[in-house]
């Protein structure tokens, strides 16, 4: 199954459902009830403000009528106070909205790491297909982008809600005995400008609506390719040296801008929908204008209303078609919401759906989590690994390695040892057979691309241990033993800009740790295939003393001459082996949303 796939068949309550679950796993939830509690408290306060300031246009504008001098400006302190109250009331609502935007965002997003960093599941995501594409932007922008949303539209729609409720009782009033009289009928239609101004707004936000829906799926399409192109121009970034080097400059140009057309084409389809859409909210926006007075107007000629009865019932009519309009002045950021609560849900629901990967399909029978292997030993039955790639299994039925052992397990170029070196580390668990292996905190892992963190040289090395956990000069010993000479004086730079070593030195680096840390168990992914002879000689010896009771299992190619590893196992493919083929979750076989 896609990414749009998932998207596309999670219903809108499946996806509330999925933010609701993030939200009570949120550390930050009572915070942000407190402060949503508080700011619901100000909504209502500046509501009863709106009522005041709204009264106030009566006697005002009366005053106008009578040319009353000295009434007219005793109204300006009367507004002043008013005024000045919800000035402040404001400003205390600005405040809490944008500090439930921040916890909003630090809860979901805290989550949401909280989720990908969980053991094993972002490599599992990574390898899941188009589900598990740009992690970071998901995590990062568009995590963001829908906590703001969601805080300013939730806090307008109470907002708008609450004026809503608090006008129509002064629109009805001002307009409950009034009496239409045409051709000799008299016609009473009590509240007759609270039932125009549901009319009048109703029609408008159907329209928008009708208008704006595809919104929706343009936005969710264009944030996917936005991140496909910013994706491109990493990969080249990253990779820069090789393709400078390769002359592959035209070739990646293409490529990049093969996605920005992508990228221009659905800005298109967006520019001409939100083109659409102003048509009827502008519109609307331009006949609202006179459309309140048009409406009075029948009230105030019958002689039922004041000059300021008229202003007052405007101004009523306009913060009840205003709070009803709420749909119509934001169906854009409607549209952008819920394109971004597809992208975050979905993501979410991936990530919880990962460890279900590939279910029908057979696994490798691997002993308890931190229980030894029998007679302290990796055991290894009918082991075949089984991959979107193929299946690849061991030659022999049997295998069991003992401390101390050296093992090199070999194949020809066309199998894929990376995925038995996944499937030892625990990280790929689909094939079939048994996998018996001693606890986890017994084992060393180097693939062909070691991890070391950002810090300096001397955290790299100790790294996950604590930072004082080896003295200066036992670090120095290892990193002698191995060539690396002038990373001796530089143990308190950083390793990533300072040092800046090769990649070779790296690797290094990376057996280094293991004559700190002395696991009993050592797995290498073909990384000593990439030293040259003298440094292959000086890695072995360094294991000779450095890690002499511990075995070590490397997969990689036979080198000439090489007395150091006893015993070569083979791996090969296996034609008659199960492929994974696609992605079968169990837990949203959903219907569309209608």
């Amino acid at each position: 199954m896609a990414a749009g796939d998932l998207e596309e068949e999670q219903t809108l309550g499946q996806q509330l459902r999925m933010m609701q679950q993030a939200f009570v796993a949120s550390p930050s939830r009572r915070v942000i009830l407190l402060l949503a509690a508080g700011l619901l408290a100000v909504i209502i306060a500046i509501a009863v403000g709106q009522i005041f300031l709204n009264r106030w246009y009566k006697p005002f504008y009366d005053t106008l009528e009578r040319r009353d001098l000295p009434a007219f400006l005793g109204q300006f302190v009367v507004f002043g106070q008013i005024a000045g109250v919800i000035l402040v009331l404001n400003v205390i609502q600005t405040w809490l909205g944008q500090w439930i935007k921040i916890k909003l965002r630090e809860g979901l997003t805290r989550d949401l790491i909280n989720e990908w960093m969980k053991p094993t599941r972002a490599f599992r995501l990574a390898n899941a297909g188009s589900l598990g594409i740009n992690p970071d932007q998901r995590i990062h922008e568009d995590a963001r982008h829908l906590t703001d949303l969601t805080a300013g539209l939730g806090i307008g729609l109470v907002q708008s809600g609450i004026l809503l409720v608090s006008f129509i009782g002064v629109l009805w009033s001002l307009s409950a005995g009034f009496v239409f009289h045409f051709q000799g009928y008299a016609v009473a239609i009590p509240g007759y400008m609270v039932w125009a101004a549901i009319l009048y707004a109703g029609i408008a936000s159907w329209l928008s609506w009708l208008v704006g829906r595809p919104l929706v799926k343009l936005n969710g399409e264009h944030y996917q390719r936005e991140a496909a192109l910013r994706f491109s121009l990493m990969r080249v970034n990253e990779h820069i040296e090789a393709v400078s080097l390769s002359g592959g400059e035209a070739n990646e140009k293409r490529r990049i801008e093969r996605d920005l057309a992508s990228v221009l084409e659905i800005s298109r389809g967006l520019m001409f929908a939100m083109t659409r859409l102003t048509w009827v909210t502008a519109g609307y926006g331009w006949v609202t204008v006179i459309a309140p007075i048009v409406i009075a107007a029948p009230v105030f000629f019958a002689g039922n209303l004041s000059f300021g009865g008229l202003m007052m019932a405007v101004g009523a009519f306009n913060q009840v078609h205003a709070s009803l309009r709420w749909f119509v002045d934001n169906i854009e950021a409607v549209a952008d919401w819920r394109a971004t609560l597809l992208r975050v849900s979905a993501f979410r629901s991936a990530m919880l759906m990962t460890d279900e990967r590939y279910e029908n399909d057979k696994r490798i029978a691997y002993s308890k989590p931190g229980a030894a292997s029998s007679g302290g030993s990796i055991v290894m039955d009918d082991l075949a690994i089984t991959s979107p790639s193929g299946c690849v299994r061991l030659a022999d039925a049997h295998v069991e390695i003992l401390p101390g052992d050296r093992v090199l397990i070999t194949a020809r170029t066309d199998v894929d040892k990376s995925s038995f070196f996944r499937a030892v580390t625990g990280l790929w668990p689909w094939g079939r057979g048994r996998l018996a292996l001693p606890p986890s905190e017994s084992m060393a892992f180097i693939p062909r691309a070691p991890y070391f963190p950002p810090g300096s040289v001397a955290e790299t090395l100790i790294h996950p241990a604590a930072p004082d956990r080896f003295p200066r000069e036992q670090l120095a010993s290892v990193l002698t033993r191995l060539g690396l000479d002038r990373f001796v004086a530089s143990l308190d730079q950083s390793l990533q800009s300072q040092v800046k070593p090769t990649e070779a030195e790296l690797r290094l680096l990376a057996i280094a740790r293991l004559g700190l840390h002395k696991p009993r168990w050592i797995v290498v992914e073909e990384v000593l295939d990439t030293l040259d002879p003298e440094t292959y000689q000086r890695v072995v010896t360094f294991f000779t003393v450095e890690t002499a009771k511990a075995a070590i299992i490397n997969i990689g190619r036979m080198q000439p001459n090489d007395t150091f590893f006893k015993r070569v196992l083979h791996l090969e493919n296996d034609p008659g082996g199960k492929t994974l083929k696609r992605l079968q979750p169990r837990s949203l076989r959903t219907h569309r949303d209608g």
